[in-house]
């Protein structure tokens, strides 16, 4: 079971390193991440870099493609070849999926049109303008389609995902072995929860 995950310059690394981390687990998997030429890739806050050995279109075909986003999104967004591999790729997968702003790569290239989707709170309007009918839903699933909205909630998202590639135990284990058992110390997770002052605050974070 191969799962590829792209990586490019400004990734939000949640995005990628949760759903990596439950993904792992599951048996037979082998997840790897691509990018556009081989060597190091930055994350978005600077201090994690990665090296990538794989170029994206060395890949022809995957069980499972997850679009991670950040500020990475706006390099897939504007880049045609790229745009084009996802959906040669998505044509042949058991699932694409993404997280956070990642699905605004997969509205970018068609995958999204007259589909409920999610994505980042702040990025719903981007979201709409590829023709996807936005959600605050932490998970959406259209067949083979799933997204997911922002950071956190893409280790949700692979949970299920585990799931679906295998069975509701073999997820649950791998849930358990993780300790993936959310207890914040806030409930303020989300735009329909979180005061005034602290949405305001939340803004000037991306």
């Amino acid at each position: 079971m191969d799962i590829v995950i792209p990586l490019f310059d400004h990734f939000e690394p949640l995005d990628a390193i949760g759903p990596y981390e439950i993904l792992a687990y599951v048996p037979g998997a082998t997840v790897r991440f691509v990018t556009a030429e081989p060597g190091l890739v930055q994350d978005v806050l600077g201090s994690l870099p990665v090296h990538v050995p794989t170029r994206y279109s060395e890949v022809e075909r995957c069980d499972v493609l997850l679009i991670p986003g950040g500020g990475s999104f706006k390099t897939m967004v504007d880049d045609a070849e790229f745009l084009g591999w996802v959906r040669r790729i998505h044509a042949g997968t058991r699932f694409t999926t993404s997280v956070c702003t990642g699905s605004l790569v997969l509205g970018a290239a068609g995958l999204l049109d007259g589909l409920t989707a999610t994505t980042h709170w702040n990025a719903a309007a981007d979201l709409e303008s590829y023709g996807a009918v936005y959600t605050p839903e932490r998970v959406v699933r259209h067949d083979r389609v799933i997204t997911s909205a922002g950071v956190s909630s893409g280790i949700d998202m692979a949970v299920q995902l585990a799931a679906l590639l295998t069975d509701d135990v073999t997820a649950q284990a791998i849930q358990l072995y993780t300790e993936y058992d959310p207890q914040p110390p806030f409930d303020t997770g989300s735009v329909a929860k979180a005061p005034a002052e602290v949405l305001e605050r939340a803004r000037t974070l991306g």
